[in-house]
């Protein structure tokens, strides 16, 4: 079909040269025809691609908002661990050291010189007062108060003759009366020998345990010299001396926990005695709180007494100090609510023990931060651990 066009425009001897000249025509033609539709989706793009880079802005500048408004996309939530408050009655204690001491505590001794001649009881004994723990020999003594008896029957004899015939009016009053004398005095040298008897036993004045027995058969004993100890172990008291400082808050009554270190025990009673009385060298008062007899309490044993000065009047809140942390002119703790850190301000009063009164800014149940309490600040999102 070409050939024959080109044979009919062209019959020379010039077809390529025709032909190109067509192929540029028809290219030309088609620009013409298509031109203003390419132009459109040019201008068509660039306004898109303006809108988008727009867009794109906007978009960051929105992600930046909210990335500074929502710190949970930025950081680790931080792990603490709380405690509920609770109120409770809030008590003060004075803690001084004393000793255990026994009301009855006795050590015993001959009250004459002489030899022992028996022994009637060992340690662990319990003994009743007046019962005889040992005898020295008293042999003399026993001869003096055969004979003193003897003199006494007599001179009794003798006293009631004379007073028979005295009330019938016979004999004269002279010797009414010197039969009266003779037989009072040997009733009083009888009487001063049985002491002396008496005096060479050793009798326990209490009831209670022989605690000690320095004592051997044979052995020459001397007044003065303790050799029984006899100890009511049922009668035990704590004894201490309390600075006068503290003279206004303890009292009789008072409850005081008694702590004894060695024994590694306790038990609670009250304040039996509280002197009111200063010494003058040590400038402090005495202070005795008596034991039950529950316990084996050992004498001169070191005690501890926590004296109870204070107690609130109605349960409280406590917090223990070292979670209150301090600012310029506060004190405040961090509580956790709804999953933030809050700070609340409070305010103390008496401290005890590493734990303080909250007298305004907590209420109960309130869950204070205890581990990590330091970590956190006001507005802080926390997970609490379990």
């Amino acid at each position: 079909m070409e050939s024959q066009v080109y044979t009919h425009i062209n019959p020379t001897k010039k077809p390529v040269m025709k032909n190109l000249l067509i192929i540029v025509a028809l290219a030309t033609l088609v620009a013409a025809c298509g031109g203003p539709k390419i132009s459109e989706k040019q201008a068509e793009l660039e306004k898109l691609k303006k809108e988008k880079t727009a867009l794109d802005t906007k978009i960051a500048k929105l992600q930046d908002e909210v990335d500074k408004s929502d710190t949970t996309h930025k950081q680790k939530l931080i792990e603490v661990l709380t405690m509920s408050l609770t109120p409770k009655i809030f008590k003060t204690y004075i803690e001084v050291q004393g000793r255990i001491d026994a009301d009855e505590n006795v050590s015993l001794t001959t009250e004459l010189p002489g030899t022992v001649t028996k022994i009637n009881v060992k340690v662990g004994d319990h003994v009743s007062k007046g019962q005889v723990l040992a005898e020295t020999d008293t042999r003399n003594v026993q001869q003096q108060l055969a004979v003193s008896q003897a003199s006494v029957a007599l001179a009794t004899q003798l006293y009631e003759k004379q007073k028979s015939l005295w009330d019938q009016k016979i004999g004269t009053e002279v010797q009414y009366l010197q039969a009266k004398t003779m037989k009072e005095a040997g009733e009083a040298s009888m009487s001063a020998i049985q002491e002396q008897l008496r005096m060479s036993k050793i009798i326990s004045p209490i009831d209670g345990t022989v605690d000690l027995v320095n004592l051997k058969i044979g052995q020459a004993t001397q007044p003065g010299n303790g050799v029984i100890s006899v100890v009511n172990f049922e009668n035990m008291k704590v004894k201490a001396a309390v600075a006068e400082t503290y003279a206004s808050r303890v009292k009789n009554g008072n409850e005081v926990l008694v702590l004894f270190p060695d024994m590694k025990d306790s038990v609670t009673s009250t304040v039996h005695y509280a002197s009111r009385g200063i010494d003058a060298l040590t400038r402090t008062f005495a202070v005795e709180v008596l034991l039950d007899g529950n316990h084996q309490y050992h004498p001169n044993t070191v005690a501890k007494l926590k004296i109870n000065d204070f107690q609130s009047e109605k349960p409280e809140l406590v917090v223990p100090v070292k979670y209150v942390q301090k600012g310029t002119d506060e004190s405040y703790v961090m509580v956790i609510e709804n999953g933030t850190a809050i700070k609340k301000t409070i305010t103390i009063g008496r401290e005890y023990s590493g734990n303080a009164e909250v007298l305004s800014g907590l209420k109960a149940g309130d869950e204070v931060v205890t581990d990590g309490y330091d970590l956190v600040n006001d507005g802080n999102k926390v997970t609490v651990k379990k």
